[in-house]
């Protein structure tokens, strides 16, 4: 397996950070993991503001050579991990930026008859590693989900990735927090994931 580990945030002293280290420790350790690149979208300086003019057009985004790697990572890649907090109910614009950009037609789906396009990214999966300072059911009772639904069904399954896992840890700014379990936590299951 081949994961390819999205990290956004712009500080290395962060909770997310510490993530990031716990997912590569478990997959070092763990024999069905073959390869791990990370690509951390601050320290890439990824520029996250879509730009479209007479030269550049929205219907061209899946062949903008400025993003022929970042294409290459998400082909290469058998699992996708995003690590991220969770700001304001969503992801960083950081993130969202690198979604409109990657995720587009002629890449990631191709429009067809009928409601749902054809997802090109099918057979991969993900997992995505949250955290936010309010109580972990925060999005569930108040915002309906909407990071949930957001991340899988506006985006990973519409692109064809069924199979996708949320880690979504609450109350990360309290001493009460349980950083330590957590943290564990995400390193065991990448310790041990099988695909």
């Amino acid at each position: 397996m081949k994961l390819l580990i999205v990290y956004t945030h712009p500080n290395h002293q962060s909770l997310s950070y510490a993530f990031l280290q716990k997912v590569l420790e478990g997959s070092g350790e763990n024999p069905n993991i073959q390869e791990v690149q990370v690509l951390d979208l601050y320290a890439e300086s990824f520029h996250p503001v879509l730009e479209f003019n007479e030269h550049k057009r929205r219907r061209d985004m899946h062949i903008d050579p400025r993003l022929e790697k970042y294409r290459q990572q998400i082909r290469w890649a058998d699992k996708l991990v995003f690590v991220y907090p969770i700001w304001w109910g969503r992801p960083p614009a950081m993130l969202l930026g690198y979604i409109d950009q990657m995720f587009a037609a002629g890449f990631a789906y191709r429009d067809k008859d009928g409601l749902f396009p054809e997802g090109l990214l099918a057979g991969k999966s993900v997992v995505c590693i949250s955290t936010m300072k309010g109580p972990t059911h925060y999005p569930l009772f108040w915002l309906n989900n909407a990071h949930k639904v957001l991340m899988k069904r506006a985006l990973f399954q519409f692109v064809g990735m069924k199979k996708v896992k949320f880690f979504e840890f609450g109350s990360m700014e309290s001493p009460k927090g349980r950083h330590a379990q957590k943290l564990d936590r995400v390193y065991r299951y990448f310790q041990t994931i099988a695909q």
